[in-house]
């Protein structure tokens, strides 16, 4: 029974950290981190651990392809070369610089570099949850950076491992034929995948089918990649950042909106149950060692975490007048940024799953039959630093972004109202030959052409400058409207349930017409929610 109890613990703490992290306004991992630290103490969960492979074969592709669905591919690209740098150039300086610290303070070179390939990705989970008040473009970059540094890291983690652990022999050149069929591998995995579901999409009419085949998309590609020495991480950011774009040409709206809402609940529910679950993972970490060697450890935990924050912030400046000096490009000065957005980037700098996931894989033996040296002091600087960096680094984001002072991000708002006034502009102009091509009553005509105008007038004054208190008379209409529309749902909703209460009607025709009232619910009181 001991996994229905687990299941029931972490349905409970996520609900109740996530309700308390509202009522405190405070970050919800740090409430889910709590929880699992709490339920650690329970003796019947004492023995639980988290399993690497699940979070590498079940929590990574799913969450990976949703990050990748929802970043921008124009701010990728527009941001690319230093996506790149970060991705694979900082990765290596900070397994380097963790591993010159762990040395520093009494662990071999061996496991030391498996500690710093373990710590040197940020995770895209954390980032994707923390580093929500930075503004649209910070956000894009850290999360860019975040879905492809895990191929990197792990690249370096194996071979660390591998070197410890005796496996096998590796020469620069070995290392180098790794890496490229680490990255070649997951691109064209990714791609390979990417056309088969874009194919089979295109062919399924079922919307719940249609998202069988988009559920599996993922896990598919991440598998094709690890089975012919790919990148796994990578395939499925490939995957997702393909299906993003053509996504919308394949799915019809039904398997769409079945899609969304499947996939925001489920990463909800896999990035919340992963905190906790690392909150689980200190308490493995804490019995792995002995009193000395705990104090070692926190000892190594406070100096790991520093040069994390000062290696990746000196970085990021370093990388950045480099370019500039390379490239005088006008487009390129116009990308410039402030020091301290720079300095507000540096400090994003979050681990997470994938790092606990690489310390708890870490063999128990060697080739040989012995203890891998220093495992428990990986594991447990690993968890170690992951707690600093949800406890200490995430409270204190929002101080620096009210230090950086950056300047509003209007540009998401501004093009949203652009592309809605140009699409309802098109529509009300398209419209008189589109109702002669379809032979359309004259009245039908005259009502939709009255509700576009009507559509147009609001999405433009939206837009306009009013004065302070006073929106325009056309926004205030369409607000008593709104209010007036949903007062009648409520209405309607009465009369169905009285029907169904009266078994004057079946429960089944009762859910039929609360879709029809829920959509067009939420078409008027969250037009612009995306998740």
């Amino acid at each position: 029974m001991l996994g229905l109890e687990l299941v029931v613990a972490l349905g409970v703490a996520i609900l109740a950290c996530s309700l308390g992290a509202e009522r405190l306004r405070i970050g919800a991992p740090l409430l889910l981190l709590a929880g699992g630290v709490a339920l650690g103490f329970v003796p019947a969960f004492r023995q639980v651990e988290l399993p690497p492979e699940v979070v590498l074969l079940l929590f990574l592709p799913a969450l990976l392809y949703w990050e990748s669905l929802t970043t921008s591919l124009r701010e990728i690209r527009s941001n690319l070369r230093g996506i790149v740098l970060s991705g694979t150039g900082l990765v290596l300086v900070t397994a380097a610089a963790v591993a010159f610290t762990a040395n520093a303070l009494g662990m071999p070179w061996g496991p030391a570099w498996v500690l710093g390939a373990a710590l040197a990705p940020t995770d895209a989970t954390a980032v994707a949850v923390l580093a929500r008040s930075l503004p649209h473009r910070n956000v894009t970059v850290l999360r860019a950076e975040s879905l492809i540094n895990d191929g990197t890291a792990l690249v370096i983690y194996a071979v660390a491992v591998g070197i410890v652990a005796g496996d096998g022999d590796y020469t620069p050149l070995s290392i180098s034929g790794i890496l490229a069929l680490s990255y070649g591998g997951g691109i064209v995995s990714g791609l390979l995948v990417a056309w088969a579901g874009i194919w089979v999409r295109r062919r399924i009419q079922d919307p719940v089918l249609n998202n069988v085949a988009t559920f599996i998309t993922p896990f598919a590609a991440f598998l094709l990649a690890e089975e012919t020495g790919g990148s796994g991480v990578l395939a499925v950011v490939v995957v997702g950042l393909i299906m993003s774009q053509a996504g919308p040409r394949v799915t019809a709206a039904l398997a769409r909106r079945q899609s969304q809402a499947f996939w925001s609940f489920s990463t909800f529910m896999l990035n919340a149950a992963l905190f906790v679950l690392i909150g689980f993972e200190l308490h493995v970490a804490v019995r792995l060692l002995s009193g000395p060697q705990i104090a070692v450890g926190l000892v190594a935990v406070a100096a790991v975490s520093i040069v994390l924050v000062v290696v990746r912030i000196a970085f990021l400046f370093v990388t950045t007048y480099m370019i500039r000096m390379i490239d005088r490009r006008p487009s390129q000065k116009l990308r410039r940024v402030s020091n301290r957005s720079r300095v507000l980037s540096g400090m994003a700098g979050f681990r997470g799953a994938v790092s606990l996931a690489a310390a708890l894989g870490v063999p128990a033996l060697t080739a040989a039959g012995t203890p891998f040296p220093d495992r428990g002091q990986i594991i447990f600087v690993t968890a170690g630093v992951i707690l600093v960096t949800l406890t200490v680094q995430g409270p204190l984001l929002p101080v620096i972004v009210r230090w950086a002072r950056l300047p509003q991000d209007t540009r998401l708002e501004e093009e949203r109202r652009l592309a809605e006034v140009r699409a309802a502009e098109d529509g009300l102009s398209s419209l008189p030959e589109l109702a002669a091509r379809l032979g359309t009553d004259g009245r039908v005509v005259e009502r939709v052409t009255h509700e576009y105008r009507h559509h147009l007038e609001v999405l433009r004054a939206d837009g306009a400058a009013q004065p302070a208190g006073e929106p325009a008379p056309a926004l205030a209409h369409w607000q008593q409207e709104t209010e007036l529309r949903l007062a009648l749902l409520e209405r309607k909703r009465t009369v169905l349930l009285a029907l169904r209460d009266e078994r004057t009607i079946d429960d089944r025709v009762l859910r039929m017409l609360e879709t029809r009232l829920d959509v067009e619910e939420l078409r008027l009181t969250q037009p612009d929610r995306d998740d």
